[in-house]
């Protein structure tokens, strides 16, 4: 049996200054066990690993989620059921696609997950706002950016197909979270050795609105702007 990708909220919806938190993790966690996301007021970088949420804040701390209270306006979620080994050692945010080519994932969804050595981690973690609130555009042209060396740790992340650029970020979409979980943000570069993961496909993709919350309602996006304004906030390779 395949498996569904449950995303709560649109990254369209970040473009258009919806930054409020519309699902609680309690919630997001009936969906699965393995993800990513962003806090209220785009509070840094999510990441989500067999059923813990972690937080990395702009100023380079990580935080162990436990109040499930929290909220969350964008986020993705699946339970983990991987398709594939993957079938490589050493890789970088470059290469990554092109030693995926025999899975051909150009027109699904697909998630991986892997533990390696990293010799280069290079991260961004949105910092916080607050009402009223930029857009993600805005908030992404001024971001912290941490890079580190030697580093041992787990990527986990989406590909999502170019037709849902909008919806959500097309390309790789990866987030990190080191070993001793002192490390972790939104991954613009890496690369690995000694990657022993997984590769999961999806044939199902659940779009979950927000449809009690009067912004995200009433917003309007200028489209003609959102898949720059996706390609410059996001950095993901194709």
């Amino acid at each position: 049996k395949m498996t569904s990708l449950y995303q709560h909220g649109t990254l369209a919806m970040l473009m258009g200054k919806q930054l409020q938190g519309t699902i609680t993790a309690a919630e997001l966690l009936k969906h699965g066990d393995t993800g990513m996301g962003t806090l209220t007021g785009l509070n840094g970088e999510v990441i989500i690993l067999e059923g813990q949420v972690y937080q990395a804040q702009s100023d380079g701390r990580v935080n162990h989620i436990t109040d499930l209270d929290t909220l969350l306006p964008f986020a993705s979620i699946h339970f983990y059921k991987p398709t594939q080994t993957l079938p490589f050692d050493q890789v970088d945010f470059e290469t990554l696609s092109d030693k995926l080519k025999s899975a051909q994932l150009q027109n699904i969804f697909s998630s991986i997950k892997f533990h390696a050595d990293f010799s280069r981690m290079h991260i961004r973690i949105a910092p916080q706002q607050v009402p009223p609130f930029p857009s993600l555009l805005e908030v992404a042209t001024n971001q912290p950016e941490f890079e580190v060396a030697d580093i041992s740790g787990t990527l986990m992340g989406y590909y999502a197909p170019e037709i849902f650029n909008g919806p959500t970020a097309a390309g790789w979409h990866l987030h990190f979270l080191s070993d001793d979980k002192s490390f972790s943000g939104h991954v613009l570069d890496f690369s690995a050795i000694n990657v022993t993961g997984t590769l999961q496909v999806f044939d199902e993709f659940v779009q979950h609105f927000p449809i009690e919350n009067a912004g995200f309602r009433g917003m309007s996006l200028d489209l003609d702007g959102l898949h720059a304004g996706i390609e410059a906030s996001e950095g993901g390779k194709k």
